[in-house]
């Protein structure tokens, strides 16, 4: 898992297709409208939407196999929880056709982190992940957008 600002996203040397996201990315605002963007085929793609946050008892963990995570914040703010998928008990088996593993919540995420316009959140497949909380005891609308690339796809130093 990577939480660092948007501006900050030279340091990391991940080639070719973590360029694109960003450069996706950085095209964004808030008037931008929901749905699915294709940056590059089934390869690299964007999913922007809006929702109300919750609490954890509203949201599932989940983690990826196939794809990476940067997700990012366009309007309000929300709070991930984070822990390493070993670690968790499966509620529902992998859907490779919807690239997704979920998971009990035994206890609170090994990691939070609040995501707010100019952060971001990278989750690696082995980060199971809970988005969509609350920050503070209210629930908010937010609008956000969550890249997907390929895993394989990012280039190691």
């Amino acid at each position: 898992m990577i939480i660092d600002t948007l501006q900050n996203k030279n340091l990391y040397h991940f080639g070719p297709a973590w360029n694109k996201a960003f450069t996706f990315l950085d095209s964004l605002t808030p008037q931008t409208a929901e749905g699915k963007y294709t940056i590059e085929g089934d390869d690299i793609f964007a999913i922007v939407m809006c929702y109300s946050t919750g609490t954890p008892e509203t949201s599932m963990l989940e983690s990826h196999r196939k794809y990476v995570d940067i997700q990012t914040v366009l309007d309000g703010a929300e709070r991930f929880e984070c822990a390493n998928r070993d670690d968790l008990i499966i509620e529902e088996p992998y859907d490779a056709t919807k690239d997704i593993e979920l998971y009990q919540r035994s206890s609170p995420g090994r990691s939070s982190a609040n995501i707010t316009p100019g952060t971001f959140i990278m989750l690696y497949p082995h980060d199971a992940h809970m988005a969509a909380l609350m920050t503070d005891n209210t629930p908010k609308q937010i609008k956000k957008v969550v890249v997907k690339i390929k895993a394989d796809l990012l280039e190691t130093l």
